[in-house]
């Protein structure tokens, strides 16, 4: 029986299912246990010496690269360190040049660990790369996220549960968690936002300075997961009310990652995170501390002092590493899983349902306005961003008209709908055809809301409202606002930007997860005082 994990992709820490989060840990469990013991480990074994594991770190790291290092040689498979220094990255190949290259010298599959400072590789590799080897008559190969950017690191979370639960002696009913440090650029602490779910019950105490607090959309989700949330800006804070978390995980300060405004703050931030000596005695016995380590060798939030005490979770926090990382090589390796019968993640399906044909009279006539061209035959785009102002409405009939490149004869113009007592944008194509599918689209991304008109003899043969798509790509004009995206045309991958619909006027990236309102999504330059909008097109 095939496994269900075999050559899946881990990007974030939702593409496991918690119930597959939980069989991870069990299997950890086990083979802990089973090494302690002096037991036989030989089923968590891959011993395919034809599987190429690639280590793909483009960013420095020292644990996770060397845990993911000792687990491919645990599974005895093909290792191949990539250099990524020394490689024809310095001569501008694109990082999807070198991973093609890669998976075509394994005839057998192939499984990469990526950590980047790109963000969202694994995502886009996942998707190009499947239909690459389908085209050289290879398997899917696994990619597995070590880390990118600020985004996640769901290798970092799966061990970090995993600690959590030994510490809890596997009950799952509840977790009370305090998270202290670097909120705002650690991708552990973000990655713990589905992370967490494993457990039923979830408390969680944010405790940062404002300018290193968890990002808002981040806060939102683990609202709408039903996690129970407090906010304090020190330790110091946290300490003066009783109800403190059991466990305590740290981050560090990500220096590299702050601008000079935040830089110029390092002290003070620094110290609303750091555990001091004469917190001891404010605290419980039973405290315990975790860290994904590394500490800062001369400014730890955890100070060397503490090492010896039995707080100290941290150390063997790390070794765990190694386990949940063997277990994750052999689920994607499709050593392990075909005994698995929980819930899996399912692929979202996106409906095309956002083109309605609206109701319309069959005898009546386009209702226009004063400085509107009549249209004998044509179409008329009505209730332009209705109900804005006057100003966001001219804007978006300029972003209609460059986009759709109408730039033919007609009218347009902004005026009051006196039924609402609001205003309304109106473009009058006369002579035109009804737009195919592909600009439906677009119309509808640029500007939900919209009507369509067909006119024929002065009349209304077709009328379609446009409401907002659940999905925006390959479409002239999408950028994503990350500037570490992969996406990004600054990294120049041959990638379309990708927004997935996650609310009302609200889109994801797919890649970066970056959240947008539906207005950011459009690239903009600015051009003395005057905002103008810039689109290149790009051939679907």
């Amino acid at each position: 029986m095939k496994s269900v994990f075999s050559g899946r992709t881990i990007q974030v820490v939702r593409d496991l299912h918690p119930d597959e989060q939980w069989y991870l840990y069990q299997q950890t469990r086990q083979l802990k246990e089973a090494l302690r013991n002096g037991g036989d480990v030989s089923r968590f074994r891959l011993n395919n010496p034809d599987l190429g594991m690639y280590l793909f770190f483009m960013e420095d790291s020292t644990r996770t690269k060397e845990s993911f290092r000792n687990a491919g040689k645990f599974h005895g498979v093909k290792l191949n360190d990539f250099d990524a220094k020394n490689s024809s990255f310095q001569k501008k190949e694109s990082i999807t040049d070198t991973i093609k290259m890669l998976v075509g010298y394994s005839s057998s599959s192939s499984i990469f660990v990526v950590r980047s400072r790109i963000e969202g590789v694994c995502r886009w590799l996942e998707g190009s790369m499947a239909e690459y080897a389908a085209k050289i008559g290879v398997p899917q190969p696994a990619f597995i996220n070590a880390g990118d950017g600020r985004h996640e690191h769901p290798t970092q979370e799966f061990l970090d549960e995993f600690s959590f639960l030994e510490q809890l002696e596997w009950k799952r009913d509840h977790i009370h968690i305090a998270l202290v440090g670097d909120l705002f650029h650690g991708r552990t602490v973000h990655s713990k936002v589905d992370g967490l779910e494993v457990f039923r019950e979830v408390q969680v105490d944010l405790i940062a300075p404002p300018e290193l607090a968890m990002p808002e959309h981040y806060l939102e989700t683990m609202k709408s997961k039903g996690f129970e949330l407090r906010i304090f800006e020190s330790i110091d804070e946290y300490l003066a009310q009783d109800k403190q978390a059991p466990i305590w995980y740290f981050t560090r300060l990500q220096l590299e990652r702050m601008g000079e405004k935040l830089l110029n703050k390092a002290e003070r931030l620094r110290r609303s995170v750091t555990f001091r000596r004469d917190h001891l005695d404010m605290v419980d016995e039973s405290l315990r501390f975790y860290h994904p380590l590394p500490r800062h060798s001369e400014t730890p939030t955890i100070p060397t002092f503490l090492d010896s005490l039995p707080l100290n979770r941290w150390d063997e926090q790390s070794m765990n590493g190694y386990l949940t990382r063997v277990i994750e090589l052999a689920m994607v390796g499709g050593r392990l899983g075909s005994d698995y019968a929980g819930s899996t993640v399912r692929t979202p399906e996106y409906t095309d349902d956002f083109i309605q044909e609206a109701t319309r009279e069959s005898s009546a006539k386009p209702d226009f306005k004063v400085g509107i061209k009549p249209v004998q035959k044509g179409i008329v785009i009505d209730h332009i961003a209705k109900g804005k102002s006057p100003e966001e409405i001219w804007d978006q009939i300029t972003k209609i008209r460059r986009t759709l490149d109408l730039n033919s004869m007609g009218s347009h113009g902004v005026f009051p709908s006196f039924k609402e007592g609001s205003y309304k944008g109106i473009i009058s194509l006369p002579e035109h055809k009804m737009p195919g599918e592909k600009k439906m689209k677009m119309l509808s991304a640029i500007s939900p809301g919209v009507t369509l008109n067909l006119i024929e003899e002065h009349e209304v043969i077709e009328k379609y409202r446009l409401s907002t798509p659940p999905r925006v790509y390959r479409l002239p004009g999408l950028r994503c606002k990350n500037e570490a995206c992969v996406s990004n045309p600054d990294h120049h991958e041959p990638i379309f930007a990708d927004f997935i619909r996650s609310g009302e006027n609200q889109f994801t990236c797919h890649y970066c997860e970056t959240p947008h309102l539906f207005s950011e999504v459009w690239r903009k330059r600015v051009t003395g005082r005057h905002l103008n909008y810039r689109y290149t097109v790009s051939h679907a």
